[in-house]
């Protein structure tokens, strides 16, 4: 019974406090996985000696470069000097990622930037140091693509990709740049806990930084050398076409193909020119910030108070973005925020006092971390093995080359606009020329996200900004009803138990569809089955696919628009559990298939019948499977292990959609324990009154 208390709690708490726990619980299932943490804590030394290495560059070059007037431009000179590569070697570094393994081509990078922060010590000249860390940003440039396109190969699930990237961009801009910064402020801080005053002794120090920054990238080669070998697989698929790849391409063919990847898969296409207008904007809120705060007559706290913002906003940005991905498809996810985000912009260049601008940077911030977020996500989760290292390099080298364009261009145009003074409700605004150049970049931005968002966009129904305003109100505009699904191991409990609650929604005063009444279902399936001579697992999933999706079009989808609760048996856990049980086929294909045949539809709760194969009535466990029965009862009880342990592991990623209830017990009883479940979040959700002759669980 503990299981129905939590699943009775769950109706009744707090949303906002039930999301946060199942963004926790998925967080937390992709850190269990072995050689994703592993990896995790490798981007973290590697992060650490990113930002270390900044301070320690800028505090070196600065000893060594008395006397050469090089002082004042140290912070900028190293900058540059890693910038550089994203424009040279980024194509170069997704070409490494899907042609080698991609495991000795990290090993290899953090040997060579290890060695090169060594030699900077040791040969401690300032021409030298920069010849050196611009090699070093060339390494980062082929390290980086090999890592990306790992990470989606070490995961269960397409749909941790999506947390997996949430982690990463914590790990790297939020626990290691602290890390860094400390632990450079640790470092330089030795002459005085030491009470030393001498220049040689904070030389000494600076080298000591370097050094250490060296040692990070030469223990985080050992570590993916000896102790993530997973890197270094494949889907099985990719790996073929790679072995084709290796044989008839060469590295520029190789680069070609992967260009003209990106310009014919409209997928791809949108995602690159959405990235060219949100770094384009990016670029020139980064060119007249400073400028742009002295007009607000901030000056330097003004300032500050706009960086704060905008990280504010991305790391909410971040966070939210899972909940939207609810809502709304990635595909049309990353458009829409991009459009908002250039319309949060255009309010930026408008704002008339300081607060107003705050909350329009947090605003930019949160949309461009939504955006960022959805980016990546797309190409981890939809684009194939074989291509995502030079869809990861093309993204990098267009974040560097338009970021470092805008922010060069635009002080340009900030200069040949003359400032003005204009009072708006007695209140004086200097009005330069950061207004008009960011008004421009948000309408750019907001065009090309519309442009992103059409080629996309592979429904085009709803017009963009209802589409945004709805899944921000937490439902998509498009389905206001709402889906049920019944899940569990075997027919004979789900299609009871949907007929059972379907009834149960009815009398409480719901409009309710049970869709596709299960037992024609399945004789629909098994008509299709009989009348074609199949074989194997794949030809299987095939026709269930058909029959789901005919389903779907022909009677879900209406139903939902019409705002009624469709109650949907084995609609897509149980058909997937049952084929990734069998283990000729893998899960991913799977899903991929079910995605596309049910539109990406996904229920709003879903009822997972828990029920221990050994209490199951025999002819229960000799259903049968893919049309086939089963001859041995130890392969029949095995097997519905398997997908009982399968279900449990879905319903354990997504905590706030699942409903879990003990299935142990005669059908009435288990239609009391679901009812008991389901109906006060349906009443709650529908403002629906629960009728009073239904039990109520106690909560704990």
């Amino acid at each position: 019974m503990d299981n129905i208390q939590d699943s009775d709690n769950a109706g009744q708490l707090d949303p906002g406090a039930t999301g946060a726990a199942s963004a926790t619980h998925r967080l937390r299932s992709v850190l269990a996985i072995r050689p994703f943490r592993r990896l995790w804590g490798v981007t973290y030394l590697c992060s650490v000696g990113d930002w270390l290495s900044l301070l320690a560059l800028t505090g070196l070059v600065t000893k060594l470069a008395e006397g050469y007037g090089w002082e004042g431009f140290a912070l900028s000179a190293v900058v540059l000097t890693q910038l550089l590569p994203g424009i040279l070697f980024a194509p170069l570094g997704g070409v490494l990622a899907d042609r080698f393994d991609r495991r000795k081509v990290m090993v290899a990078c953090d040997l060579a930037r290890g060695g090169l922060f060594l030699s900077i010590a040791f040969v401690g000249a300032a021409w030298w140091l920069f010849i050196a860390n611009f090699l070093v940003g060339c390494c980062a440039m082929l390290w980086i693509p090999a890592k990306e396109s790992a990470v989606p190969n070490l995961l269960r699930r397409p749909d941790q990709v999506e947390s997996a990237n949430q982690l990463g961009l914590v790990m790297t801009y939020g626990i290691s740049t602290i890390s860094g910064f400390g632990l450079y402020a640790l470092i330089s801080g030795i002459p005085g806990y030491l009470h030393l005053t001498s220049d040689n002794v904070v030389f000494r120090v600076a080298i000591i930084a370097v050094v250490v920054n060296g040692l990070l990238y030469i223990t985080s080669a050992v570590l993916v050398a000896t102790r993530i070998p997973e890197l270094s697989g494949r889907a099985t698929s990719a790996k073929k076409k790679q072995e084709e790849a290796e044989d008839k391409l060469g590295f520029l063919a190789m680069m070609r193909d992967g260009l003209r990847y990106a310009w014919r898969t409209p997928l791809v296409r949108g995602l690159v020119i959405g990235m060219i207008g949100a770094f384009a904007a990016a670029g020139a809120v980064i060119g007249c910030a400073k400028l742009y705060a002295l007009s607000l007559l901030g000056g330097d706290s003004a300032f500050a108070l706009l960086f704060i913002a905008v990280f504010i906003g991305l790391a909410s940005g971040m966070a939210l973005a899972p909940r939207f991905a609810r809502r709304l498809t990635y595909n049309r996810l990353f458009g829409l925020t991009i459009v908002c985000a250039g319309l949060s912009l255009v309010i930026v260049a408008l704002a008339p006092h300081l607060w107003i601008a705050l909350l329009a940077v947090a605003m930019v911030g949160a949309c461009a971390g939504i955006a960022f977020l959805t980016g990546l996500t797309i190409i981890g989760s939809q684009v194939e093995d074989e291509m995502r290292g030079r869809m990861v390099a093309l993204v990098q080298s267009l974040m560097k080359i338009i970021l470092g364009l805008s922010t060069v261009v635009t002080p340009l145009l900030v200069t040949v606009l003359k400032p003005r003074t204009i009072t708006l409700f007695n209140h004086p605004m200097n009005v330069d020329g950061t207004r008009p150049v960011m008004f421009g970049a948000g309408v750019l931005a907001a065009v090309v996200g519309l442009i992103a968002y059409r080629q996309m966009d592979n429904r085009r129904i709803e017009p963009i900004l209802s589409e945004l305003f709805a899944a921000i109100r937490g439902k998509s505009k498009s389905s206001t009803g709402l889906l049920i699904t019944v899940e569990g191991d075997t027919r004979r409990d789900t299609g009871v138990q949907a007929r059972m609650l379907a009834e149960a929604l009815r009398a409480a005063g719901h409009d309710v569809l049970l869709a596709s009444d299960p037992e024609l279902d399945e004789r629909r399936l098994r008509s299709m089955l009989s009348s074609v001579d199949l074989a194997g697992v794949r030809a299987h999933a095939l026709v269930a696919a058909a029959v789901r999706a005919d389903v779907v079009e022909r009677e879900v989808r209406p139903a939902l628009d019409n705002g009624a609760l469709v109650v949907m048996e084995r609609y897509v856990d149980s058909p997937l559990a049952h084929f990734s049980a069998v283990g000729s086929v893998q899960p991913a294909e799977v899903e991929g298939l079910v995605d596309w045949a049910t539109g990406r539809l996904r229920p709003d709760v879903t009822i997972l019948l828990d029920r221990s194969p050994v209490t199951m009535p025999v002819d229960a466990l000799n259903e049968t499977v893919f049309g086939k029965p089963r001859t041995r009862a130890i392969d029949n009880i095995e097997h519905h292990w398997r997908v009982q342990r399968l279900l449990t592991e879905m319903a354990s990623a997504d905590p706030d959609r699942y409903v879990v209830v003990d299935a142990d017990g005669t059908e009435a009883e288990v239609s009391e324990r679901v009812r008991a479940a389901v109906l006060p979040l349906f009443a709650e959700r529908r403002r629906v009154p629960v009728p009073e002759t239904q039990p109520v669980v106690e909560t704990t």
